[in-house]
């Protein structure tokens, strides 16, 4: 689902971005089943963007293809679906877009390979989001100059989520952050239903939130998008 796209390629976001780790439903007996029914739930409750990562280790790739696959079927004509990292995965399930990190293949070089995808298969219409992290002014500011359709900003307080995380910047980065670009501000890390208004009054067009949908991810979603307004 591209619909985010206007015709003038300006993306406007939801106000939440929910983002799936497959190493949370890694341990149950069939995870992926697990994952479609928890992504059934977040889109029922409203939820319209969705992303879909992998920090478990080691990893399994025939597994997280399965995976996107599933979601990917789920989330057609109902949400944009988002991967991350893998651009291949991206391309091999048809999702709407990539979300890179710093240390990822760089934004120039997926727009590059989306680009020339779209030209062999002759079609219109099919601009895929490439969506980027940032952890401080210095990389907010590169990418402005990005071929990146939104930035993401984090962490924004102390999260669990992540393995070895990048220093907090609170909520004076995110409206440091705001400030400093004009592309859609995605805030990231440690942000629940408590703390979500501040980050949005501080500058955050989208939150991107992980561990506070788990427990009771319909719930959570119309409690965020109630409170995001």
């Amino acid at each position: 689902m591209r619909d985010g796209l206007e015709s003038n390629h300006v993306l406007v976001l939801p106000p939440l971005y929910a983002i799936i780790d497959f190493s949370n439903f890694a341990a149950q007996a069939d995870p992926v089943s697990a994952i479609v029914q928890f992504a059934e739930k977040l889109m029922d409750a409203g939820a319209k963007l969705i992303q879909l990562r992998d920090k478990s280790k080691p990893t399994v790739p025939q597994r997280f293809l399965s995976c996107a696959r599933e979601l990917r079927r789920v989330t057609l004509d109902r949400a944009t679906l988002i991967m991350n990292d893998r651009i291949d995965l991206c391309l091999a399930v048809d999702a709407d877009g990539v979300h890179l990190g710093q240390e990822d293949l760089s934004p120039a070089a997926a727009k590059r390979i989306f680009d020339q995808v779209i030209f062999d298969q002759n079609k219109d219409g099919q601009r895929r989001i490439i969506g980027f992290s940032t952890h401080n002014l210095d990389q907010l500011r590169e990418a402005n100059s990005l071929p990146v359709d939104y930035i993401a900003i984090g962490p924004v307080f102390a999260t669990s989520s992540k393995a070895n995380p990048d220093p907090v910047i609170g909520l004076e980065g995110v409206r440091a952050a705001s400030r400093a670009t004009t592309k859609p501000l995605v805030a990231i890390g440690g942000i629940t239903r408590q703390n979500c208004r501040q980050v949005r009054e501080a500058g955050a067009g989208t939150v991107a939130v992980i561990s506070d949908l788990f427990e009771s991810p319909g719930k959570a979603v119309a409690d965020f998008l109630r409170i995001l307004g």
